[in-house]
C-alpha cells in the first residue's frame, strides 16, 4: 500500500521535466546493466518521495556533475538517506524492501567517499542543515528498557550483547558522522547552530546503547565533537555530569558509564594547571560517587585511570608552590603513592585531534607515563634533589621494576631518563639503593622457592597418605 501511494509521487530528473519521448531503436537493444540502472531509478522513486529526491537525480555519481551541481547532488543524496528502514523481522522468508536498503547503503558509502576525497568539500549552510536531520533521522532513537534481575549484580553476569539488526546503516551513519566533524574545511561557527546543546542531549542519551560496537563508535564521535566545537565543552562536561549523577544516586543503571569515562579520561589529560574549582568539584561530586553502584566493577578501570590523572596533575600543581621545608612534613607517603603510580597498569586509548586526516589514530596514556612527566619540571626536580636522601629509596624500586617489566616503550624511556637523573644526580646514594633493591628481590625470590618446595611437599605426603574417615585432603589444581 505505501509503493502504490509513493508511487503516485512524479519522478523529476534533471534533464526534463515533460514525458520521455519514443525511444529510438537502437534503444530498444540497451544493454542489461544499463536495463538494471533503470529498474534500480524507478524503484527509488516508488519507495522515496518526490520531495526527498527533487531537484536533481540521487543516482548520479559525485564525478559525473560539475562542482556548482555537487552542493545541490550531496543535499539530495543526504535526504534519500533520511528514509528509515525496519530491521526488526529477521524472518529470510520476509525480504521487504531489501533493493531499498542496498540503495541507501550504496548512497551512504558514496557520500563517505565523497568526504573523504583528497580535497574536501567546504559546506554551505544548507549542505550542513540538510546532514544534521539525516544524522537525528537515523540515530536519534528511544531504547527499550531492558530489567536485569536487583538480586545478583550485573558484575557477576555474563550476558551476551545485544546487537542492533540496523548496524549495517547506522554503522555507515556513524562513519559518515564522524567524518563531518573531522573535516577541516567545517566552519564550527556556522555548523554550532545545528550541532546545537539539543543535538548533543541526544548523541549522549545514545551511549545507553545495548550494542557495544554503537558505543564505541560514540567514543571516537564525542570526542571529536568535544575537541571541534569548543564553545560547547563546558555544556558537554556538565551534560556528562548529570549522567554520572542520576546513576550514581537514582538509576544505577547505564550501558555507556565506561565509555563515557574513558571519554573523560583523555579530556582529563588535557585539563590546563592550575585546575579550575569545575574540574576539582568534577571530581568530588561525579567521579567519587561512582564507587557507590554495586556495578562498579564494571567501568572500574577507567574510573580509577580518570581519578588517578586528576590527582597527578593537581600534585603536580601543588608542588610547584610548594617549599623544601613543607614537602618533608609529606614526602613519605607522598612518594609512596607516586611509587604506586609509577608501577599502575592503568592506560587510557586517545584520539589527538592535531590531524584530521589520520581519523583513526590512537595512542595510549599511561598513569605511569603521567606519574613520570613530574620529572619534566625543573622546580619539583629541585624538590627532590634537596630531600633525595628519603625519596630515593622509595622510589628507586618501581623505577627498577618498570626497566625490566614494562611492555610500553614510551613509559621503559621515561623511566630510564629519571634512573638515570638519580645516578647523576647522587652516584653513591643511587648504587646503594641498587645493591639494597637486588637483596630484596634476592630474599623475595628464595622465599616464594621455599614456599613452592613446601606446596609440592604438601601434595605428595596428600597423594601417598591412604584417605580414612575425616583426614583432610588437599585438593590441587590438577586434581
Amino acid at each position: 500500500m505505501l509503493k502504490q501511494l509513493l508511487s503516485k509521487f512524479p519522478r523529476k530528473s534533471s534533464k526534463s521535466d515533460g514525458p520521455d519521448p519514443s525511444p529510438p531503436a537502437s534503444a530498444a537493444n540497451a544493454d542489461p546493466p544499463t536495463a538494471r540502472a533503470g529498474a534500480v531509478k524507478r524503484m527509488s522513486s516508488a519507495v522515496f518521495p518526490a520531495s526527498l529526491v527533487a531537484g536533481i537525480e540521487p543516482l548520479l555519481n559525485f564525478k559525473d556533475v560539475t562542482s556548482t551541481e555537487k552542493q545541490n547532488l550531496f543535499i539530495t543524496k543526504i535526504n534519500l538517506c533520511c528514509v528509515v528502514f525496519d530491521f526488526s523481522d529477521t524472518n529470510p522468508g520476509n525480504n521487504g524492501n531489501t533493493n531499498e536498503k542496498d540503495l541507501k547503503r550504496q548512497t551512504l558509502i558514496e557520500l563517505i567517499d565523497f568526504m573523504s576525497a583528497g580535497s574536501p568539500p567546504r559546506f554551505t549552510e544548507p549542505m550542513v542543515a540538510a546532514v544534521s536531520k539525516m544524522f537525528s533521522a537515523n540515530l536519534f532513537r528511544v531504547f527499550s528498557p531492558k530489567y536485569r534481575s536487583s538480586s545478583v549484580g550485573w558484575e557477576n553476569e555474563e550476558e551476551e550483547p545485544t546487537f542492533d539488526p540496523a548496524w549495517t546503516h547506522l554503522q555507515l551513519v556513524y562513519d559518515l558522522l564522524l567524518k563531518f566533524v573531522s573535516l577541516s574545511t567545517l566552519d564550527a561557527k556556522m555548523a554550532k547552530k545545528h550541532i546545537d546543546h539539543a543535538f548533543i542531549l541526544k548523541l549522549l542519551d545514545l551511549f545507553d546503547s545495548e550494542d557495544p560496537r554503537e558505543r564505541e563508535c560514540l567514543k571516537t564521535v564525542l570526542h571529536r565533537v568535544y575537541g571541534k566545537f569548543m564553545v560547547h565543552r563546558p555544556f558537554i562536561r556538565k551534560s556528562v555530569s548529570n549522567i554520572f549523577y542520576r546513576f550514581a544516586f537514582e538509576t544505577e543503571r547505564h550501558n555507556g558509564i565506561a565509555e563515557l569515562l574513558e571519554v573523560f579520561g583523555s579530556v582529563i589529560s588535557g585539563f590546563a594547571l592550575p585546575l579550575k574549582e569545575e574540574h576539582k568539584m568534577f571530581l568530588w561530586r561525579a567521579l567519587i560517587p561512582l564507587h557507590r553502584p554495586k556495578t562498579v566493577g564494571l567501568y572500574l578501570q577507567q574510573l580509577t585511570y580518570c581519578k588517578e590523572v586528576m590527582f597527578l596533575g593537581e600534585l603536580e600543581e601543588i608542588l610547584e608552590s610548594t617549599h623544601a621545608g613543607e614537602l618533608q612534613k609529606v614526602m613519605v607517603p607522598l612518594f609512596r603513592r607516586i611509587g604506586c603510580c609509577l608501577n599502575s597498569s592503568h592506560f587510557q586509548n586517545i584520539l589527538f585531534d592535531i590531524s584530521y586526516k589520520s581519523m583513526n589514530s590512537k595512542v595510549q596514556i599511561f598513569v605511569a607515563e603521567r606519574a613520570l612527566f613530574l620529572w619534566n619540571n625543573d622546580h619539583i626536580v629541585n624538590l627532590i634533589a634537596q630531600n633525595r636522601q628519603a625519596i630515593l629509596p622509595i622510589i628507586f624500586p618501581s623505577l627498577e621494576r618498570n626497566t625490566r617489566n614494562h611492555w610500553n616503550q614510551a613509559v621503559l624511556n621515561l623511566t630510564l631518563n629519571v634512573r638515570k637523573l638519580f645516578s647523576e644526580m647522587d652516584p653513591d646514594l643511587f648504587l646503594i639503593c641498587q645493591e639494597r633493591f637486588e637483596e630484596e628481590e634476592a630474599k623475595l625470590a628464595e622465599a616464594e622457592e621455599k614456599r613452592r618446595l613446601t606446596w609440592e611437599q604438601l601434595e605428595s605426603a596428600a597423594a601417598v597418605q591412604p584417605v580414612s574417615g575425616n583426614t583432610p585432603v588437599l585438593v590441587t589444581a590438577h586434581a
